[in-house]
């Protein structure tokens, strides 16, 4: 069996050319021909991306001397024979600002190993070095990644030095992204255990102290949550500290999961600022929050405990698995939750975080089409490829699999006396899949395996509840599941104008572009398409959604209205029946006369 490392030397000096120069050293190669592969995709983002596409160049050589090395298919190279060590010299393109990529410039570096790590096939259980270079032109630059420093070893890296990193497979090596440059960092415990806050991007006065200190009180209450006697930290099994990893831009949103860190990406106006720091917290705030929450459960959820299509990972094809739904979906039930658990948010705050969530699978019409494990299952060909008719086809498996998640905590509560909750189902499933998932054999949930754990934690069967709102396409009893609780769940109208039943987007020159044209409402009946470009009502010109609003001020529900859009470069008349707004928008209440707190 091989003993000796693959080492990668990775070279940063191409600022401007935003190029990544790596050197694969392979010191016993397959004496057949050595195989490569570069993943297909990331773990955390169901969609083929073809990484491999930003390689602009590969050669290779033995002792010194050039050996053919060819492309096989999109994701794989094959390297001729040779008698010695094997060394692989290739060069990576890194321009996509991203939480999935990679991404290089004059002010820093971020990557992934799926992005930069060729995998050497038959050596993925091979210990691996990674050889980080201190790029020439920037002297002060520092090193912030959860991968752990080569200890033992000539050259190993100091704390966020330049040097060798190493990890015990290549599994671990792609799931530990660099974050290379001068961010804003602050450090913190939970739970006696190392955690660090990194922020890249022009972020002027950032409060890193109340960012610190929300994120210390949501990690604190999920480590309850799991090891609520022990509060043991699940990262320790690969790392001595978990790395958060933000890129502050002007307006993105978004993260990733990792073993030991997660990459994100915030928008600079939900980030508090010092000035602020007397000031409540604010939606963009919060949002930041739920993400940072969202992602930190996920060291639990989907990185030791997995579906069993997951263990292992197969890098160079779709991952299939209808089980998201638990994975994506349970996370996003607990991401808000557990700002109210860690006191973050109080209770009102809450509920306003619910029944936003609530509202947004209730205005999707393909609810009633798609299950959430369907869902689940098509994310490679359907989630990550919405277009203007998704809304009328697709459930989010997560925004519903939250709901699925609540109404199982609701419905389990209920039926146990408020004895037990979903929190047991959740320390049953890190008990027997996560807790050493990197220290034995994987070991995944089957597909078919939650009704009887929960069954097993609870005592509660839930089979048929599974199957009518995961597997299938009905609305959960929402009211019901709240009222045995205490709480009572209304309905109502966002708006009280009569409506053409589409979503709108509205373009630089804030004219009016049906983004979607919501399946048998007013608009699809009238003959409207998405795309169609609104200009007037009964002759009056439309010119954003304010004018739109006031216009329709004069109609009631079943009036008719001449509509004039532009489709292409074509104008084009439709006549339109309005329909009533439609109760959109819930709200939640405690019930005074019920006993339940």
């Amino acid at each position: 069996m091989n003993s000796e490392p693959l080492l990668y030397r990775v070279s940063c000096n191409d600022l401007a050319g935003h190029r990544i120069h790596v050197t694969l050293h392979i010191a016993q190669p397959d004496p057949a021909g050595q195989h490569l592969f570069l993943p297909a995709w990331i773990p955390g983002s169901y969609l083929i991306r073809d990484f491999s596409r930003q390689i602009e160049s590969i050669q290779a050589e033995c002792n010194g001397k050039a050996i053919k090395i060819a492309k096989q298919n999109n994701h794989q190279w094959h390297c001729e024979p040779c008698s010695g060590p094997l060394t692989i010299s290739y060069v990576v393109y890194a321009w996509d600002l991203s939480v999935r990529s990679a991404h290089l410039d004059e002010s820093h570096a971020f990557f992934n190993g799926t992005s930069v790590f060729l995998g050497v096939s038959g050596q993925e259980h091979v210990p691996c070095l990674v050889d980080l270079q201190r790029p020439k032109a920037a002297k002060n630059w520092k090193v912030y990644t959860s991968m752990p420093e080569a200890k033992g070893h000539q050259g190993a890296a100091k704390r966020h030095g330049f040097g060798l990193y190493k990890a015990p497979d290549y599994d671990a090596l792609i799931d530990h992204p660099f974050e290379l440059g001068t961010p804003q960092v602050i450090q913190f415990e939970a739970c006696g255990a190392l955690h660090e806050m990194v922020f890249t991007g022009v972020i002027p006065n950032l409060d890193l102290e109340r960012i610190a200190a929300d994120t210390k009180q949501i990690c604190e209450a999920q480590i309850a949550l799991f090891e609520p006697e022990s509060k043991a930290v699940p990262f320790l099994d690969s790392s001595d500290r978990y790395v958060f990893m933000t890129m502050v831009t002007g307006d993105d949103y978004g993260g990733l999961e990792h073993r030991s860190s997660t990459a994100l990406v915030a928008s600079r106006r939900d980030l508090p600022t010092l000035n602020q720091r007397e000031e409540a917290k604010s939606d963009g705030y919060l949002s930041f929050l739920g993400l940072v929450s969202h992602e930190y459960f996920h060291t639990w959820n989907v990185k030791r405990i997995k579906p069993a299509a997951f263990a292992p990972y197969r890098y160079l094809e779709e991952n299939h698995t209808q089980l998201l739904w638990v994975f994506e979906g349970f996370t996003s039930y607990y991401d808000d939750l557990m700002l109210l658990r860690a006191g973050v948010v109080d209770q009102s705050t809450y509920h306003s975080l619910l029944t936003k969530n609530i509202n947004a699978v209730y205005r999707s019409p393909g609810r009633f089409k798609q299950s959430v494990a369907d869902s689940s299952f098509d994310t490679w060909t359907r989630f990550y490829k919405q277009d203007e008719n998704s809304p009328n086809a697709l459930v989010s498996y997560y925004s519903k699999g939250a709901l699925v998640a609540l109404g199982l905590d609701l419905y389990i509560r209920t039926h146990s006396q408020n004895n037990k909750s979903l929190d047991d189902v959740m320390r049953l499933l890190w008990e027997r899949y996560g807790r050493d998932f990197f220290n034995t054999a994987p070991q995944g949930v089957a597909e078919n395996a939650m009704p009887e754990l929960i069954r097993e934690a609870t005592g509660i069967d839930t089979r048929d509840f599974i199957m009518r709102y995961a597997y299938g396409c009905d609305d959960l009893p929402l009211a019901e599941l709240f009222s045995a609780q205490g709480v009572s769940l209304n309905w109502k109208s966002s708006t009280p104008l009569p409506s053409l039943d589409v979503r709108f987007s509205e373009n630089a020159c804030n004219e009016l572009k049906l983004a979607t044209v919501y399946e048998n409402g007013a608009a699809h009946q009238a003959g409207l398409s998405a795309g169609d470009l609104l200009i007037a009502i009964d002759g009056l010109r439309v010119t954003n959604q304010q004018r739109l609003k006031q216009l329709l001020k004069a109609y009631q529900a079943g009036d008719s209205v001449q509509l004039h859009v532009f489709r292409r470069d074509e104008l084009r008349t439709f006549t339109a029946r309005l329909n009533p707004a439609p109760l959109d928008t819930c709200s939640l209440s405690l019930n005074p006369a019920s006993s339940h707190e």
